[in-house]
């Protein structure tokens, strides 16, 4: 337990600080689900970015207790296991039919099926230190590759030039999540905990920086206003001839060509705009499967 001996104080220090924020950050879906659950309805949300993070924390989970003396990361991920679990029985529950066979899928492919065969490989192939080494290379790659999710977030952003789908909060917890765990890393000489914290830094910097930029631009929603139709009506009874006014029709005058495309333009821009939010959402969601 070299770990938890005073020759490395620091490190403990570091690891406790890390399990703490890391907890936190894994709680942050917690508004999604609760509407969830007061809902009935997953609403179109994705189950991948929870099926991603219990995959995330079984990996970790493995290569520590190959490690040993790595107890702090233990905690941490068995913690996050239970959370994801319960968000994925929670989206399984209220999710409909064509999303519960595609999150079981997922889950048979990714969590049984990958990370069955990287622990067969890993410790039929290997042995040791080398057996680390080879899933150390393994939870730095998963963990890089996970970095694609919030690069959506910053396009979105600068697309928009909003960052109403990027709240300042969790993108500083991120950071300094990364920070911490680098830090534990760095003192521990572990370089595969170190190395994707890095990564998580600098794109922890960069949202933080985009909403410096544009915290005060609002996010501008293009609304289309129908022409008004002033019809002038008279009293029913005998036309008068000589004024030129004629009786109104019953039937109402259908809308014009330019009209419906109006009413389209603003359908297609709204669903544009909610797709945007979604995605914003779930890339937010999935940024907490980047740290260890």
């Amino acid at each position: 337990m070299a770990v938890f001996s005073l020759e490395h104080p620091w490190a403990f220090t570091f690891g406790i600080l890390g399990n703490v924020i890391s907890f936190m950050v894994y709680l942050a879906p917690l508004p999604t689900f609760y509407r969830v659950y007061r809902k009935k309805s997953t609403e179109g949300f994705q189950s991948l970015p929870y099926v991603v993070a219990l995959f995330s924390s079984m990996l970790w989970i493995y290569y520590a207790f190959l490690k040993t003396n790595a107890y702090l990361l233990i905690t941490i991920n068995s913690i996050g296991c239970i959370i994801e679990t319960i968000y994925i029985v929670m989206y399984l529950t209220y999710a409909p039919k064509t999303a519960k066979i595609s999150t079981a899928k997922i889950l048979l492919l990714l969590n049984v099926g990958m990370f069955g065969l990287i622990f067969l490989l890993t410790l039929l192939l290997s042995n040791g230190s080398n057996r680390v080494s080879i899933l150390g290379w393994v939870c730095v790659g998963f963990s890089v590759s996970v970095f694609v999710a919030p690069l959506s977030i910053i396009r979105l952003v600068i697309r928009t030039k909003s960052v109403e789908f990027m709240p300042f909060s969790l993108s500083f917890f991120l950071t300094l999540s990364a920070v911490v765990w680098f830090s534990y890393g760095l003192l521990t000489k572990d370089k595969y905990v170190a190395l994707p914290n890095i990564i998580g830094f600098l794109f922890g910097i960069c949202q933080m920086v985009l909403y410096i930029v544009y915290k005060d631009t609002k996010l501008i929603v293009k609304e289309y206003k129908l022409p008004e139709h002033v019809i002038t009506i008279t009293k029913l009874g005998t036309p008068d001839k000589s004024s030129g006014i004629q009786p109104v029709e019953s039937n109402p005058p259908q809308p014009h060509r330019e009209e419906q495309g109006v009413e389209r333009d603003q359908k297609d821009y709204n669903d544009e705009a909610n797709g945007d939010k979604k995605e914003a959402l779930e890339g937010i969601e999935i940024g907490h499967v980047l740290e260890v």
